[in-house]
């Protein structure tokens, strides 16, 4: 536990570094960006690269959606990835340790990780993580130690190109003499072509991971074709020096331009001293431009703030987790299972288009949309529905039947939809024809809200919230609405049971708080994260009604 708290507190302590001096692209990054990757050598016959894509071997397109699980430090804790498949996630990254700083992974053990993601119909990225911040932590490892870690498990990965990813090494540089990366990392790629590995290699970044000095970006051309089978991708993560929108888009879409797969392979969201990460870039970008995210971590950081759920209990999901698995462009919506678990059948025709949405029971925050199924020659796995706005469009639900209630929607405002079928080996049918609607005005409510600050220390603070019940009546099975300004977080509450996607929070009762009588009222506590601001919400909502503030 103390290593994983060191290696986070580096992590994320380090990056301000990145936020004080941050690097500018050289000139060659510009030639890069319009340079098309030639694709050199003979693919794998399992996932491989094809045009800058990560692909299966059927040459169906596989975009990474999963979660980091830190197997190397909870050995015990292999059953979370079925609890991380149940989430609906079709990949996970696996830490492992080549014995240079941790206890070694044996054979056997890699191997029996390799049964259970594969038995679980996850993709299985294997990073090794003794490698973090080479140059600057003294007690890490080096890539050429973690490429002969790899060599040494060639019998039992061997075979296994389909199922698994090979990332070299975790965070391999620090923030010292980045520049020193470029060459071990071709050193170590072309090491493990060398020993007859065909999988998939995956490269992380210097400066532990998030490129600040853009090493990674402007040499990532000469160290892909480096790589005889062309089977290279490369890893950001994306942390607090990754904390407006430009600078999410400008780096994921430098790689995408050049043809240079890409995925991030490791991300936060949550707020700390150091700054507040913009996963809700990262996320759509990501889906975008079809590339894979992965976050950290399911569980067992020693600041939970990044625990996905607490315990290894997927019934203690933490804000963080309800974003990233029910989030907006979060993996519930977005993840498509790897044809080769059988879930593709060779399967290449796609739905006939929805019908078009028609909206009922249209409120100030939701709407619910119906459409005419659509058909298909093997079957409908579900439904796509996004919001259109001009030339572009969102995804904002997924359904399996067809009908869905699109929530988390602001009053008084225009919207459009529409609908996509899929099936099963990920086939997309044409868009069907919009739907436009307005919401409802935010209806005054009997209610108040008193929202006070208890106390406040550097990243973190306490709140409580007050709800009075300013009617004739009871409200019971109520829920609270209100927004975040600042990127605050909350990750432990009392009375009361938060869901939050972005700086939007809905706050459900615990069965003490669950009726307010008239005229009566109910108090929530809370521990939440900041950065450098803490403004209170400006407004409330109960069971979507308004409520005067005081």
């Amino acid at each position: 536990m103390s290593n994983l708290l060191a290696r986070l507190a580096a992590l994320v302590g380090l990056v301000v570094l990145g936020v004080l001096c941050p690097g500018t692209a050289e000139a060659a990054q510009a030639a890069q960006a319009t340079q098309a990757t030639q694709e050199p050598g003979t693919q794998a016959t399992g996932l491989h690269i094809s045009n800058g894509r990560l692909v299966e071997g059927n040459g169906n397109d596989f975009v990474m959606r999963g979660v980091n699980h830190a197997h190397t430090w909870y050995p015990n804790e292999l059953d979370s990835l079925a609890d991380i498949k149940a989430q609906g996630a079709n990949t996970v990254r696996v830490v492992l340790a080549d014995g240079h700083r941790w206890t070694a992974n044996s054979a056997s053990d890699v191997a029996n990780v390799v049964t259970q993601c594969k038995a679980n119909k996850l993709i299985c990225v294997l990073e090794v993580h003794d490698t973090t911040g080479y140059g600057e932590d003294s007690a890490a490892g080096t890539l050429d130690q973690a490429a002969d870690y790899w060599i040494g498990l060639k019998s039992v990965l061997a075979g296994q190109e389909d199922y698994i990813v090979i990332n070299i090494g975790n965070e391999p540089w620090g923030n010292t003499d980045p520049a020193g990366w470029t060459a071990p990392t071709i050193a170590a790629i072309q090491k493990l072509r060398g020993a007859g590995f065909e999988h998939t290699i995956m490269v992380d970044a210097p400066n532990w991971g998030q490129d600040w000095q853009q090493v990674m970006r402007t040499n990532a051309q000469s160290v892909y074709a480096a790589d005889t089978t062309g089977n290279l991708i490369f890893s950001i993560h994306m942390y607090s020096v990754f904390d407006t929108a430009a600078e999410v888009t400008d780096y994921l879409n430098a790689f995408v331009s050049a043809k240079l797969p890409i995925v991030i392979g490791e991300f936060g969201g949550p707020a700390d001293q150091w700054g507040d990460p913009d996963e809700d870039t990262m996320m759509a970008t990501a889906e975008q431009l079809h590339i894979g995210y992965l976050a950290w971590s399911w569980s067992g950081n020693t600041d939970p703030i990044l625990d996905l759920v607490l315990n290894f209990d997927p019934a203690q999901m933490t804000s963080w987790g309800q974003r990233i698995f029910h989030g907006a462009n979060g993996i519930a919506q977005t993840a498509k299972e790897a044809t080769v678990f059988g879930s593709g059948s060779g399967d290449t025709q796609a739905p006939t288009a929805p019908g078009a949405p028609t909206a009922s029971a249209v409120t100030a925050t939701s709407a619910h949309l119906t459409w005419t199924a659509s058909t298909d020659n093997v079957g409908v796995a579900g439904y796509d529905v996004v919001r259109v706005n001009g030339g572009t469009e969102t995804k904002v639900a997924a359904a399996t039947a067809n009908s869905v209630t699109v929530t988390g929607l602001t009053a008084d405002t225009a919207y459009s939809f529409a609908v996509y079928a899929r099936d099963a080996a990920g086939n997309r049918s044409a868009r069907s024809a919009p739907v436009s609607l307005t919401t409802a005005t935010t209806p005054a409510g009997n209610c108040s809200v008193g929202y006070r600050v208890v106390g406040e220390w550097q990243g973190g603070f306490q709140g409580e919230i007050a709800i009075r019940n300013t009617g004739t009546a009871s409200v019971s099975g109520w829920k609270l609405g209100f927004a975040f300004a600042d990127g605050q977080t909350i990750s432990n509450m009392w009375g009361g049971t938060p869901a939050q996607s972005g700086g939007s929070v809905t706050v459900t009762p615990a069965s003490y708080t669950n009726t307010i009588p008239a005229g009566g009222s109910v108090t929530v506590g809370f521990i939440g994260s900041k950065g450098a601001k803490n403004t209170a919400p400006a407004a409330f909502t109960l069971n979507g009604a308004a409520c005067v503030n005081g």
